[in-house]
């Protein structure tokens, strides 16, 4: 099996939401739909398949601005992360002034990481990788090589540590246990920027020169 992914970046701070499926499945997963509702609808409406899941990675607001009008439309329960289900409760006392407004919303289902979850006709794994907001998680598609990354590990940077509850030492601790979970090869869907491969960041990105090869 191969998976489908569509990149969709989204809102002022350039988020990227993807839309993942088995290839040519009809059910796909909604990965941090950050903003822009209707266009991230049209495009699960264009390629012919229906929601059956809402992740979220963290609840920095310009990942999961959408979450609400995104699950009313599709009726598909959220995943959040145990630690930040307040957070995407009251979203807006959580968004920095000019942004907005959003609507908050009460997680369905809560991760910590070590869950596995069968969705949309996929295995992932869920892997708990705090250090840029207290609850983070990736999710890795089993079998895939894939993983989305969210705001911990970017194409030639990684995730900001100055904003609550971030920390730079328990950032790069989270990315080493990506790497050591997950073979080079693996590709990386991070919330910001572009797609990249764990090999390709391990060999270039400055950030990771101290982790053990």
């Amino acid at each position: 099996m191969s998976i489908e992914v569509r990149q969709l970046t989204v809102g002022p701070i350039a988020e990227n939401c993807f839309i993942v499926r088995p290839e040519g499945g009809e059910k796909a997963l909604v990965v941090d739909p950050g903003e822009e509702a209707e266009r991230i609808l049209a495009s699960v409406e264009e390629m012919g398949a229906s929601v059956e899941a809402i992740l979220v990675t963290h609840t920095h607001f310009d990942h999961v601005g959408a979450v609400t009008p995104v699950a009313r439309a599709t009726g598909a329960p959220v995943y959040c992360p145990e630690i930040e289900v307040p957070a995407l409760a009251d979203i807006m006392s959580f968004t920095m002034p000019g942004f907005g407004p959003f609507e908050g919303y009460e997680a369905d289902e809560t991760v910590a990481g070590g869950e596995t979850l069968e969705l949309a006709g996929l295995t992932l794994d869920v892997i708990f990788t705090p250090g840029h907001s207290p609850g983070h998680v990736t999710y890795s598609v089993r079998d895939e090589e894939a993983i989305f990354s969210g705001d911990v590990l970017f194409q030639g940077s990684v995730g900001r540590v100055d904003l609550p509850g971030g920390d730079g030492p328990t950032l790069l601790r989270s990315i080493q246990t990506l790497v050591d979970a997950h073979s080079p090869e693996t590709t990386v869907y991070p919330g910001h920027m572009g797609v990249t491969t764990l090999a390709a960041e391990q060999a270039t990105n400055p950030f990771l020169a101290g982790l053990p090869g």
